[in-house]
């Protein structure tokens, strides 16, 4: 199984808002967060990590193809998918559905390699 992580800043005074749209994503809309990271064939682990430049959310995503995963899980066409990018693009203040031209990360270690 492949592996992609990837390093969001969120942006200035946007913590709050980042931490209660994942609060809502941890409660009340989990089963459609589940349902479209299925759909998508990935699954998704988020970690905030904080720096002395500010807060980073740190995304991994596990499956087949992780980067054709994240394409389809930021173009979906539902009200799910619509929420959560507008509510990505609001705290990470970038917009989610521009195509990565590569992978946002490099792996250069691996324990298990």
């Amino acid at each position: 199984m492949a592996m992609m992580a990837v390093a969001f800043p969120i942006a200035p005074g946007k913590s709050e808002q980042w931490r209660a749209w994942m609060n809502e994503l941890n409660s009340g809309r989990r089963d459609e967060f589940v349902a479209s990271r299925r759909a998508a064939g990935v699954r998704e682990r988020t970690f905030l990590q904080a720096t002395p430049m500010g807060e980073l959310v740190i995304v991994t995503l596990e499956g087949d193809d992780p980067m054709a995963s994240f394409g389809r899980m930021v173009s979906a066409d539902d009200e799910f998918t619509r929420w959560f990018v507008e509510n990505a693009n609001a705290a990470h203040g970038m917009d989610l559905t521009e195509p990565m031209p590569e992978a946002p990360s490099t792996l250069v270690i691996d324990s298990e390699a």
